[in-house]
């Protein structure tokens, strides 16, 4: 049986949408994940669940498919779809592995995706010692959708992200960003060398911490925020505290 590849589509008009999900739904091992209209849609669904294969419209509103590439920490591979040869250095600049001009035949369709089927099978493959891991592993930052715009935020400058339904509260250093996302999603994201989470609606920056008294931890920029009795034991393991003693706050 052929390997499963997730794929996902943005595109800013229907009509192009809904010729994707008929060609996607004609070759047996595409499973499409979403079908997004905008790029910070997209972006939220990649944050959310990673896909292998990424069909991206390069004009769209506000943010177009090739900034969009710019600002993923671990993009998939991605296949350009355009009205236009105008991007197209740019879009290989980018490793994209094929750029299709509407209309698109599906012959032409089939033939872009074979070609992304051989670039996913190398990603899936072993390397000499270990799997391949995700760039994300090796950056220092994220991305994540403030107003009308894509933020970059250092993992340095975050003190806490605090969870609110749909949203979450990123606290940093400057200033501090709400945006559509859940605490899975975020948590995927951050390195869990820096960054633990203490409660269901905190996850905190390790060297952020300043003290920890009973259920509550403070950090560096005077604000307290609650772990969760469960957790304590695994962030004192984190932080190294050897003589810690939670009878000590009975």
């Amino acid at each position: 049986m052929d390997q499963v590849i997730t794929c996902l589509v943005v595109d800013d008009e229907p009509f192009a949408r809904d010729l994707m999900e008929n060609y996607i739904g004609r070759v047996p091992y595409l499973q499409p994940v979403a079908f997004c209209e905008n790029a910070f849609d997209a972006i939220n669904e990649l944050q959310r669940q990673p896909v292998d294969l990424l069909f991206s419209d390069i004009q769209m509103p506000n943010i177009n498919g090739i900034e969009m590439i710019r600002s993923l920490s671990n993009p998939p591979v991605v296949i350009f779809t355009t009205a236009s040869r105008d991007h197209a250095i740019a879009g290989f600049e980018l490793d994209a592995v094929d750029y299709l001009v509407k209309p698109i035949s599906f012959d032409r369709f089939l033939k872009a995706v074979n070609k992304a089927r051989a670039h996913i099978s190398q990603r899936w493959q072993p390397a000499a010692a270990e799997t391949i891991k995700p760039k994300i592993q090796n950056t220092n930052h994220l991305f994540v959708k403030d107003n009308n715009k894509l933020t970059k935020i250092l993992f340095d400058d975050i003190y806490y992200v605090e969870g609110m339904k749909d949203y979450i509260k990123i606290v940093c250093r400057e200033k501090n960003i709400i945006t559509y996302m859940r605490m899975k999603a975020i948590e995927d994201i951050l390195p869990p060398d820096q960054f633990m989470r203490i409660h269901k609606s905190y996850i905190v920056r390790l060297q952020a911490i300043k003290s920890i008294m009973g259920n509550t931890v403070e950090v560096v920029n005077g604000q307290s925020v609650i772990i969760s009795k469960a957790s304590r034991q695994d962030l004192k393991r984190l932080l190294g505290i050897a003589n810690y003693n939670e009878e000590d706050e009975e």
